[in-house]
């Protein structure tokens, strides 16, 4: 991907020292950290190979590529759905290849996960959908109540509490799956192309959702292959192409 143009073909080119940059920053200062990772599966397919980069406390940023170049699967290792076969991935203070069992449920509650497909239950309403992690947690009801009410006003479908899901618009029921990735005040959300299945209007507001989410104490990490919504949105960019890191593309680089 070139940086001027972020429209060519993603081509390998000269990277800044990632880790470097981890070291000048701090590790202390980072909610995410990718120390070399490489991900192969059982069919002997090369899903990432030696991915490094960090993400601050407060940052939203993107991660593109093509189809196949190992988005998804960088998601699932910040959710641990996957593992890696190499390398550390660092949550906090936690390697991940450490956390097994029930912590592996303690760690999601801290990664808030939107998917393209929304997932929501279609017999429960809006407001049961979006509570339902905090329901899972053993949180009292009466907290619960309060706590999805808020959530509900920040996403703009505060009307919408005792609604089904089947009587809700597209970006309606992806501004659900949102507040039910971000009601357990998690420090990280991450979301596998949120816009791909809306028009240009319902991605922008999406989009500035979560942008807001940062100020609140939420750090976001999209994938995407919108480069159209790249430019505009003007965060950093990282780039995979065949499962590697080949660009890390800074906001002021997207602005020239």
């Amino acid at each position: 991907m070139c940086r001027a143009e972020l429209a060519s073909p993603y081509k390998t080119r000269a990277k800044a020292p990632i880790l470097g940059a981890i070291v000048s920053t701090g590790l202390a200062m980072t909610v995410l950290r990718f120390d070399n990772v490489s991900k192969r599966y059982p069919s002997g397919h090369h899903a990432l190979t030696d991915v490094s980069f960090q993400v601050a406390p407060g940052e939203m940023l993107f991660v593109t590529g093509h189809s196949g170049a190992g988005k998804s699967t960088l998601l699932k290792l910040i959710h641990l759905t996957e593992r890696p076969n190499r390398g550390a991935v660092i949550f906090g203070e936690k390697n991940l290849m450490r956390v097994r069992g029930g912590r592996v449920a303690l760690h999601r509650r801290d990664v808030g996960v939107v998917y393209q497909d929304h997932r929501l239950l279609p017999d429960r309403t809006v407001a049961d959908n979006v509570g339902l992690p905090l329901v899972l947690r053993g949180m009292r009801r009466g907290d619960i109540v309060r706590r999805v009410r808020s959530v509900l006003e920040k996403v703009g479908l505060a009307a919408r509490a005792n609604a089904l899901p089947g009587q809700l618009s597209a970006g309606e029921q992806q501004r659900v799956g949102i507040a039910r990735a971000i009601v357990g005040e998690p420090k990280l959300l991450v979301a596998d192309e949120p816009t791909g299945n809306l028009d240009p209007t319902l991605s922008a507001e999406i989009l500035a959702l979560f942008a807001s989410l940062p100020e609140r104490g939420t750090s976001v990490l999209v994938a995407s292959h919108d480069l159209n919504l790249l430019k505009r949105m003007k965060k950093r960019v990282l780039v995979l192409n065949d499962g590697r890191l080949v660009d890390d593309i800074s906001p002021q680089d997207l602005a020239e």
